[in-house]
């Protein structure tokens, strides 16, 4: 399955959900924000997130400084 992740075309090698992804790219998940096509997610929303073929994922790392 193909989809669209931050603007560039990925294949996923298993993954099936939002929280599959998030996994499968080995990000830490408390840090994240995640938008499925156009939609802002709960994380508690990301295992019931199915991913489709030419869906559109943003995921942006949050990232404290000082």
């Amino acid at each position: 399955m193909q989809i669209v992740l931050n603007g560039e075309r990925r294949e996923l090698a298993t993954a099936q959900t939002v929280a599959q992804l998030v996994a499968e790219l080995g990000l830490p998940a408390p840090a994240l924000l995640v938008e499925h096509n156009g939609v802002a997610l709960r994380r508690a929303e990301w295992d019931g997130c199915l991913l489709c073929d030419s869906d559109r994922v943003e995921i942006i790392r949050i990232v404290a400084g000082g």
